[in-house]
């Protein structure tokens, strides 16, 4: 009994440490390349138009690939789709030391967006069923990896291009972390086949208002952060700032995403109800986005920490609250994974509604103001979920019990 239950817990801390690799390696692609723009766009002639599209196309992946990844894994399993989606990843990353125009650039965003969309549409269902006891403790975690990747990749690019890299070169060596998940998921995620019923099951999810409206909240939310990672740092260096100076913006950004998306959820694993921490991510993000639009320079620090608190915290707990739902863990992640999939669609328009903004105005500040009214949005749908409902909204998924099979 002792060595089945050190099996056991050597297994859980094992698959917390995949947990932590593969979360790392999720964002470094999408905010790197903001703090080296000047450079980019010298090299490259990349316009607005074309930069936001960095963003903008891996986001969009993102919300097709969560529709399309349940019938990948049912056709090829959770391990081997993991690892396909990880090597896409890493080949994204590596072909960017050879991307000599803008062309070559989107399409090596691309690349990067199709593998984190399968991994992201599967993991939160690992999680729950990996971890059924601890489903906010290790989701907060996963969502924290996830951020603070981002604000490696943010702050590492600057440190590399002093060092003498190309920025090329740069981005190219986000490449190793993906290597050394990817060796590490092959030696800890063990074969299995898939759900079989994953496409009806989304598409029984797709006919509840339910999920819409978690789809349109995580959708509102996360366009705020495609549109700093896209736009914090150009914002600030159209007012002088360096390259260095707006690259620490962006780190401070997703450092405070990282200790909200774990700690929020941390905080709120007691409670049921997970609407007053919602709404909470919902004001600071509000008087962040006010703030950077109307006293931009003196209190930078301070309003991009505070959209960072929110969106990280908003991120993770909207997740939870996906997986809050339904009972059953493939379920609960396909629930999960159709409020990614649609919500990145909406999210991929933020960088190009700010560039469309930027046109007329001739300033982000229309833009930032635009994403607190989005956020004001988000805030209303918040107030709806109210856990004392979840078995009505979802009663007819409840009923739909598909036979056991294993997620990983």
């Amino acid at each position: 009994m002792d060595k089945t239950k050190t099996a056991w817990v050597n297994q859980a801390w094992t698959m917390l440490a995949l947990v932590v690799m593969i979360g790392v390696n999720l964002r470094p692609f999408i905010t790197a390349p903001a703090t080296l723009l000047p450079s980019i766009v010298a090299d490259t002639g990349m316009g607005y138009a074309g930069i936001s599209l960095l963003t903008l196309l891996p986001m969009a992946l993102m919300g097709i690939g969560a529709f399309v990844a349940p019938a990948i894994q049912t056709v090829v399993g959770t391990r081997q789709g993991l690892l396909a989606a990880l090597a896409l990843l890493m080949a994204g990353s590596l072909l960017r030391f050879a991307a000599f125009d803008g062309d070559m650039m989107i399409m090596t965003a691309i690349l990067c967006g199709a593998g984190v969309a399968f991994v992201q549409a599967v993991f939160p269902g690992i999680i729950k069923a990996r971890f059924p006891a601890s489903v906010p403790t290790v989701t907060g975690l996963y969502s924290a990896m996830i951020m603070g990747g981002g604000a490696v990749g943010a702050r590492l690019m600057p440190v590399l291009a002093n060092a003498g890299y190309s920025w090329r070169a740069a981005l190219a060596w986000l490449a190793a972390p993906v290597f050394v998940a990817l060796l590490a998921a092959f030696r800890i995620l063990a074969p299995a086949k898939a759900p079989g019923l994953a496409r009806p099951m989304t598409r029984l999810l797709l006919l509840r208002p339910r999920t819409w409206a978690l789809i349109a909240a995580f959708g509102l939310v996360n366009s705020g952060y495609s549109s700093m990672v896209a736009w914090l740092a150009p914002y600030y260096q159209a007012q002088g700032w360096t390259g260095s100076q707006s690259s620490n913006l962006v780190a401070i950004m997703a450092l405070c995403q990282a200790v909200s998306a774990f700690g929020l959820p941390f905080l709120a694993r007691g409670a049921c109800d997970r609407r007053p921490w919602l709404l909470f991510t919902a004001a600071v993000q509000l008087v962040g986005f006010l703030g950077l639009a109307s006293f931009p320079a003196p209190y930078a620090w301070l309003w991009v920490a505070l959209c960072g608190v929110g969106l990280g915290g908003s991120f993770a707990l909207a997740m939870i609250t996906a997986l809050d739902h339904l009972p059953q863990p493939d379920q609960a992640g396909a629930l999960a994974a159709a409020m990614q999939g649609g919500g990145f669609l909406i999210a991929a328009l933020g960088p190009y509604a700010m560039a469309m903004l930027h046109g007329f105005s001739e300033s982000f500040a229309t833009g930032w103001v635009m994403h607190a009214i989005l956020v004001a949005a988000s805030a209303l749908l918040y107030v709806r979920f109210d856990p004392s409902r979840y078995g009505e909204v979802m009663k007819p998924i409840e009923a739909h019990r598909p036979s056991p099979s294993a997620t990983t």
